[in-house]
């Protein structure tokens, strides 16, 4: 059922994209935006050359002209949290739509199988955390309550008249389970739950929470990381493009369908609604991969190493 709230259209607003550095759906996005005449903060710890060449083309100040502002930004920090939206308010007079973008895929420095302490893991025995749920899900929690804060206080304040937009990034991982990746699942599965919990806001608050769940995306997070491309078969599987989910995440955004808490999921060619009850799952090209027993066997191998996890 459509909201009967005022429609939102991305044109003449700022949006805050975390993660909109790096070459993939972030980056993506952020594009889109700028070409459909949105202002964008890229926020990440830095821009390679393709945001780069983004950025500089627009980054003059023209009067009726989208602006793009990059903001050095560790998602992990959360000082440095709170400084995009203090930018985004001093270059543009506010924010209209925040995209906790940026998330890593179990990486070796933080892996649930590489435990705190082991070698190459970031993740220090004494550091009480896990870097990889600081990213994939503290960060766009912590990023939605400085949202909400600001589009509840700034001048151009939320209101069902006056909407605002948070758009999250899950995965078809936060409808599913694998060993080789728990903790990406886990954070995944939270940011999906976090997402559907939030959609109270929407009628009261004129604060729309959604969330996009891409299927296996072409992007660096698989194409630049060898131990991950192992999970993918050439012959079998097929990628779904980064373009494919911005044009979703812009559908999340603008489509007065998409209510509050509503999850979308985005395969080859392939959309769909998830429901939060009898979900039948993932289905359609890129939305799943083949996988293989001898990356879960490798697995209990490392599992069985003699001193496996402990410290000291």
């Amino acid at each position: 059922m459509a909201s009967s709230l005022a429609p939102f259209l991305v044109k003449g607003k700022t949006a805050i994209v975390t993660g909109a550095g790096s070459v993939g759906i972030n980056l993506c996005f952020a594009s889109l935006l700028l070409s459909r005449g949105c202002n964008v903060v890229f926020a990440d710890l830095g821009l390679r050359p393709e945001a780069k060449a983004i950025t500089d083309k627009y980054s003059q100040k023209s009067s009726g002209q989208p602006r793009a502002f990059f903001q050095k930004t560790d998602v992990t920090n959360w000082n440095q949290l709170s400084k995009m939206f203090k930018v985004a308010q001093e270059e543009f007079g506010g924010t209209d739509l925040v995209c906790p973008g940026a998330g890593v895929f179990e990486p070796g420095w933080s892996n649930f199988w590489h435990p705190p302490g082991s070698s190459g893991s970031k993740d220090s025995v004494e550091g009480d955390r896990y870097a990889s749920l600081d990213i994939n899900l503290t960060h766009p929690i912590r990023t939605s309550q400085l949202a909400i804060s600001a589009f509840l206080s700034q001048q151009s304040k939320a209101t069902p008249q006056n909407p605002k937009r948070i758009v999250m990034i899950s995965s078809v991982a936060g409808q599913g389970a694998s060993l080789l990746v728990p903790l990406y699942h886990a954070a995944k599965h939270g940011v999906v739950a976090f997402t559907r919990s939030l959609a109270g806001l929407d009628d009261k608050f004129g604060i729309r929470v959604n969330a996009c769940c891409p299927g296996i995306i072409k992007t660096p997070l698989w194409t630049d990381n060898p131990d991950k491309m192992r999970y993918f078969d050439e012959e079998k599987d097929l990628w779904a493009t980064p373009e494919e989910v911005a044009e979703a995440m812009l559908t999340l955004v603008e489509d007065e369908e998409m209510v509050g808490g509503t999850i979308l999921e985005i395969g080859h060619d392939v959309k769909r609604v998830v429901p939060i009850f009898n979900n039948p799952g993932p289905k359609g090209a890129a939305t799943s991969i083949s996988g293989s027993a001898e990356l879960i066997n490798e697995v209990y191998d490392t599992v069985a190493t003699e001193g496996w996890g402990k410290s000291g």
